[in-house]
């Protein structure tokens, strides 16, 4: 049996030998007939094969697996295994097990252990496997388990290479839910994301065929439902239930949503973003014997989704950026032409154009922080009265109004609104509209139309206010 020791003096012990370069141990696994690899234990990239596994791998020199990782090499798989003994390993201590490898089509029994470089410091996991197919007569409870394991997780695997090559977030989300809820069997698979109002929103889902969905069913849950589940989040903890009766008298409110749903039983697994629970996902009703497994599978792929969740988050903001005004929060002429281009030519349309009247004598006398003071009132006035529809500004005091499917009669009314809120603001706005049945396809002459009567009511302002336009 071989011995692995602790380091001593700078010196590896092995089998009673000192040596002092890791080749030296290579050489003596080289004609080993068995397949021996080593990894580094961090990042998982290959450091060495001996003569069988590489003749079993077809890989001709040790050069080819520079920088490729173990799971990717041996499994096939472009995330750490689920069954990695990595954290059980330890210098001098060995973990044996034995499992079907699908990549070579062997049953193996295997002894891991852990050896640390002299010079760097470095430590490896060294496995030495030995192909035990032949002695393999009969399946055993144990053999059962691990295949179901490794079946799930091919699946999960197959689903995030599809994932990583999607075109957004979105997609590549969907694409684990799908994978993940038909690898475990599950009736639904999902997430859950925190809004601003302190509730749980349902924002994917995936549903088995005939499984009725709940999506829309599920926004803004109440923080006290979900309360104990978070109280288990904070401690690092996830949440598995095998008979939903068991927490009836414990967690009504959470007996109550998930009996309306039709669930006996589910796995939810916390989604983490520097140690702040942000989401959490899970599977719904999966069999009982892949329930326990169920656990390892959703956090072999959370990762990914945390990824996936963050990068949505970073666009949505850069989106933001793009098309919406920074001091206003109104959008800006990017957002006009893609609201624009989303509109349907056969309804109708009102046009809304506002000037904000005194913003240059403001920024004048008062200085440009209180001329954009009077600016963001204006906006709140507006969107006060025409939240809903598209507020936009496109220029330095110019702000526009666009309300598509709306009556004449609710136009006026709210113009008339507009003009009796805006003392409450403290600000004064000439404005110009036009209404017409159908938009048609020029909406731009509209728009220059309002603009036009805007102007016509600014200079009746001025006239009975006897106010000089130029010096405002």
């Amino acid at each position: 049996m071989i011995k692995f020791k602790k380091k001593k003096r700078n010196f590896i012990f092995l089998w009673g030998i000192e040596m002092d370069k890791l080749n030296n141990i290579w050489s003596l696994f080289q004609n080993l007939d068995g397949f021996v690899y080593a990894s580094d234990v961090e990042t998982y990239e290959m450091v060495y094969l001996n003569r069988k596994a590489m003749d079993t791998l077809g890989v001709k020199s040790i050069d080819e697996i520079k920088g490729r990782k173990c799971h990717e090499l041996l499994q096939g798989s472009i995330i750490p295994c689920g069954l990695c003994t990595n954290n059980q390993l330890s210098v001098g201590n060995y973990v044996e097990w034995r499992y079907y490898n699908q990549v070579i089509d062997r049953h193996l029994m295997v002894k891991d252990t852990m050896i640390e470089d002299p010079d760097s410091g470095k430590k490896y996991h060294l496995e030495i496997a030995i192909d035990v197919t032949d002695d393999t007569t009969k399946e055993t409870a144990e053999d059962v388990a691990v295949k179901i394991y490794q079946d799930m997780e091919m699946l999960v695997n197959r689903g995030m290479k599809e994932a990583i090559s999607a075109e957004s977030p979105d997609e590549s989300i969907n694409i684990i839910l799908e994978h993940m809820g038909k690898a475990l069997n599950g009736e639904r698979t999902y997430i859950f994301e925190k809004n601003k109002n302190g509730g749980d929103d349902n924002t994917y889902e995936w549903c088995a065929p005939g499984i009725k969905p709940e999506k829309e069913n599920l926004q803004n849950v109440p923080p006290e439902v979900e309360a104990n589940w978070y109280r288990r989040f904070e401690e690092g903890k996830s949440v598995i239930i095998d008979d939903l009766e068991d927490i009836k008298e414990n967690d009504p409110l959470q007996y109550e949503n998930l009996k309306r749903q039709g669930i006996n039983s589910l796995v939810v697994v916390p989604l983490y973003d520097n140690g702040k629970v942000i989401a959490f996902y899970g599977v719904d009703n999966p069999p009982p014997v892949v329930l326990y497994y169920s656990h390892d599978m959703l956090q072999i792929a959370a990762s990914f989704i945390i990824a996936c969740l963050k990068r949505k988050k970073l666009l949505s903001k850069l989106m933001e950026l793009s098309y919406t005004d920074a001091l206003t929060k109104f959008g800006n002429r990017f957002a006009l032409t893609e609201y624009v281009k989303q509109m349907d030519i056969a309804q109708s349309v009102a046009v809304v154009y506002c000037d904000i009247t005194g913003l240059k004598k403001v920024n004048d006398t008062q200085g440009h922080a209180a001329g954009d003071t009077l600016i963001i009132n204006s906006c709140e006035c507006l969107r006060g009265v025409f939240d809903g529809y598209g507020l936009f500004r496109i220029g330095g005091d110019e702000l526009l109004v666009i309300c598509p499917n709306i009556t004449r009669a609710d136009t006026d009314n709210r113009l008339d609104q507009l003009r009796n809120t805006m003392k409450d603001y403290s600000v004064n706005l000439a404005i110009g509209m036009v209404w017409k049945g159908v938009i048609g396809d020029n909406l731009e002459k509209t728009i220059i139309e309002a603009e036009k009567r805007m102007y016509e009511d600014k200079e009746e302002y001025y006239k009975k206010s006897g106010i000089e336009r130029r010096k405002n």
